[in-house]
């Protein structure tokens, strides 16, 4: 793939390394499965400094949906509902993969070693549990988030509209500030009140008056 993607690890990431990742991402990817709360404080972080979002309805993601608007978000996948009906229905990931041409051949290309020196061991155990098991839906997901890059792939041929849609992310990102999640936590959560502070002026790191 030299010259076409690249892939970058940054190991023990912090909020230095964020300073530099976060400004400088266009798309920022919440894609973890609707109901399981994997979506946190990252996606707020990214939709602050401008990148648009492509994710599910999980976490945070809902509510930054509702501020920037769902025409500035990239949305696909299972509700937290579905999700739940297609577990209890008996979820069968084998038959998704067995209808859908091209997921087969990227599942198939990852169990016959070809990311992994030929060896078709290496990566076994995570084919045979997307084909059986497939926990967080995964598989069930698939078409809905090649179709949604698609969406992003257009949007982002359109410098205007790209940037009209970052920019409406970072405006409308106020509701994250932190005053207003302390104020919230204070009020619902822990159940305490301001306490005013006097403060007196001080000369020279002396106190007047």
């Amino acid at each position: 793939m030299h010259g076409r993607i690249k892939v970058v690890f940054l190991p023990n990431f912090s909020v230095k390394l964020g300073q530099s990742v976060y400004p400088a991402a266009d798309l920022s990817q919440q894609i973890s499965t609707a109901g399981k709360e994997a979506s946190g404080t990252g996606n707020m972080k990214f939709s602050m400094n401008g990148a648009l979002t492509i994710g599910t309805l999980d976490g945070a993601n809902v509510e930054i949906r509702e501020e920037v608007g769902p025409e500035n978000f990239f949305l696909f996948g299972l509700t937290a509902e579905e999700v739940e009906r297609t577990l209890a229905g008996g979820y069968r990931p084998r038959e998704i993969y067995d209808a859908n041409p091209e997921l087969k051949s990227v599942i198939d290309l990852i169990g016959g070693g070809s990311f992994s020196n030929g060896d078709p061991n290496v990566y076994r155990p995570l084919v045979d549990h997307l084909l059986w098991h497939d926990t967080y839906l995964v598989l069930a997901d698939y078409a809905a988030y090649i179709a949604c890059q698609e969406r992003v792939s257009e949007a982002f041929r359109d410098t205007r509209r790209w940037t009209r849609m970052s920019i409406l992310n970072t405006a409308r990102m106020g509701k994250f500030s932190s005053d207003r999640t302390i104020d919230e936590y204070c009020r619902e959560i822990w159940r305490v009140s301001p306490v005013p502070v006097e403060v007196r002026p001080t000369v020279g790191g002396r106190e007047r008056g």
